[in-house]
């Protein structure tokens, strides 16, 4: 029990998640309305999404100055795991901003190519695709000590990459995301009530707890199949 007291208290902060997020109050703001509910899980995948690869770079600088296999494996599988919460979280803003951004005045399909031009949507999607790009890599590469060195030093690459291309080029630039042009993001008075906080930091812990679980398990089941092909 003392092992998986971690577990336990991710399975109950998604589960607080899920029933304080659809049925606890929110505020009624004019554009969002219901919809921002999807704050618990759009915004919080993000976050679960940079911590998850902060731990996969950190794997990296760690192998980079040991050369212990290990951690070239906590790295790549971490890296994965950051991908899948990365597409969840793309995923679940899409679908928001087809409920909040579309103009029901014009067709459907303009109002999309529109929604797709816009500067986060587009760092978002570089990013993904730099982190797709270390998987492909990997693959690519037959010798595995080379394999490992070159995708150390590209995690550390596109763990930098990700800083402009989410948080500092799509802010300077005219966008419909929340957080630019007067448009809040987590703002006390504007956008996020101090009711949603008590779900929100929670739900942040709770994605990131649960993308760790994933990866413990990956680690543990590649690390089995590793012995095995050793031996």
């Amino acid at each position: 029990m003392k092992k998986h007291w971690w577990k336990i208290l991710t399975t109950c902060l998604l589960a607080y998640t899920f029933l304080a997020g659809l049925l606890g109050p929110v505020p009624r703001l004019p554009l969002l309305q219901e919809t921002i509910r999807n704050l618990y899980f759009h915004v919080c995948m993000w976050f679960a999404m940079m911590i998850l690869f902060t731990i996969s770079v950190v794997h990296s600088i760690r192998y980079l100055r040991t050369l212990q296999p290990k951690f070239d494996r906590a790295a790549r599988l971490y890296a994965g795991t950051g991908i899948l919460f990365g597409l969840l979280g793309y995923s679940t803003g899409a679908i928001w901003a087809s409920f909040t951004w579309a103009d029901p005045n014009i067709p459907l399909l303009d109002s999309f190519s529109t929604i797709a031009r816009d500067p986060k949507l587009i760092g978002a999607a570089v990013a993904l695709l730099v982190y797709a790009a270390y998987m492909v890599l990997r693959d690519s590469i037959n010798d595995i000590d080379k394999r490992a060195r070159i995708s150390a030093v590209y995690n550390v690459f596109a763990f930098v990459l990700l800083f402009p291309a989410i948080w500092i080029l799509p802010r300077i630039l005219p966008s419909l995301h929340p957080g630019n042009e007067g448009n809040p993001a987590l703002d006390v008075k504007n956008d996020i009530s101090a009711g949603m906080r008590i779900v929100f930091y929670p739900a942040v812990l709770g994605w990131t707890l649960l993308g760790v679980w994933i990866t413990q398990l990956k680690i543990r089941l590649q690390t089995l199949v590793d012995k095995k092909f050793e031996s």
